[in-house]
């Protein structure tokens, strides 16, 4: 046998045909993982409008997934900055929870502006964001530990400045200008829909962006590549807490009060959305349009079982799940990556 003889090629031909199956599964896989939460979200919806054919697939539940979920998109989308530099903020419920509470005290109690009442409100967010920042980046702690603690202290003075009651007196033009319905959907999701795709506009297409993603995959490596590592981990945090701030004054805007302890609720949806949304679209790393898909993922799910009748506790083990599944697939995710 001759090299480059008709044996030669004969040999090669099944060898390329197994090369041409391999890559042809390969990107089938990676099409399924890049997509698979939105084929979950397409699959679920079908599911639940098949239970539910009368009442599920109708346009006014469309309108309630999407038009009754914003604060929860934009605290998601808040965390995903922390998140994308490799820091956890679990104080992002008490900031949700703070948010409203001081748009209440100031706008309701005291009768300030509601401009007035909404720059002062971010403001505090984020001193309360650069506090995390200083304590986690510079003077060296954990962030999962002080931004619990700070959390847990935040949570004790949003009850103490309401006086432990619901604090109502929202000025109703207020309420009237974010329930402002554009094709069917009030303000803030829209507010949420910009958000989004200022965050995937960051993450994905500016230099800044990649500096987070290099931070977050090895800070020193970063740090001797001649990037300001704990200037981008400071940025995140406070960018995650003034974001929050901002929801809770959509959550407030929305039922024209603030209840001192409703944030607390929206921390456990909040991380599963943006773990999940890590699997998807550019899986491994934690990205805003998987983050969006994520949140209307999980929010359909819970809406279905409303409707099948299992309120209540099911939201609960939805979302625990959720989060449980969505963390060990973005660590499976992360690691083939790298």
């Amino acid at each position: 046998m001759t090299f480059g003889g008709p044996n030669t090629q004969e040999s090669l031909a099944p060898l390329d045909e197994f090369s041409s199956a391999g890559r042809s599964r390969g990107s089938i896989r990676d099409y399924l993982q890049r997509y698979g939460v939105i084929i979950a979200w397409i699959a679920i919806a079908v599911f639940f409008s098949a239970m539910r054919s009368q009442t599920f697939p109708r346009l006014s539940t469309l309108q309630l997934i999407f038009g009754t979920q914003s604060v929860i998109l934009i605290t998601a989308m808040g965390l995903v900055f922390s998140l994308a530099v490799g820091e956890y903020d679990l104080s992002t419920g008490s900031l949700v929870g703070l948010g409203s509470t001081l748009l209440a005290v100031f706008s309701g109690r005291h009768h300030w502006p509601v401009v007035l009442a909404i720059l002062v409100t971010l403001g505090i967010c984020f001193l309360v964001g650069t506090v995390n920042a200083l304590l986690s980046v510079y003077l060296g702690v954990q962030s999962i530990i002080i931004t619990l603690g700070t959390g847990t202290l935040i949570a004790g003075l949003t009850l103490a400045v309401s006086g432990s009651v619901v604090v109502t007196g929202v000025p109703m033009g207020f309420t009237n200008f974010l329930t402002t319905q554009f094709i069917g959907l009030a303000l803030p999701f829209w507010i949420g829909l910009i958000l989004t795709a200022v965050t995937w506009f960051i993450l994905q297409h500016m230099p800044l962006g990649r500096r987070m993603i290099f931070v977050q995959e090895n800070r020193e490596v970063a740090r001797l590549a001649g990037l300001r590592v704990n200037r981008i981990r400071a940025g995140g945090l406070i960018a995650t807490s003034t974001i929050a701030g901002l929801a809770g004054i959509m959550l407030a805007g929305l039922s024209q009060a603030a209840d001192p302890q409703s944030g607390a609720s929206f921390l456990l949806p909040a991380f599963a959305a943006a773990f999940l949304g890590s699997t998807a679209i550019v899986p491994g790393r934690f990205n805003a349009v998987g983050t969006f898909a994520a949140v209307y993922f999980l929010v359909t799910g819970i809406t279905g079982l409303d409707y099948l009748g299992y309120a209540g506790w099911p939201g609960q083990v939805f979302y625990g799940g959720s989060l449980v599944v969505a963390v060990s697939l973005s660590h499976l995710a992360g690691r083939r990556l790298a």
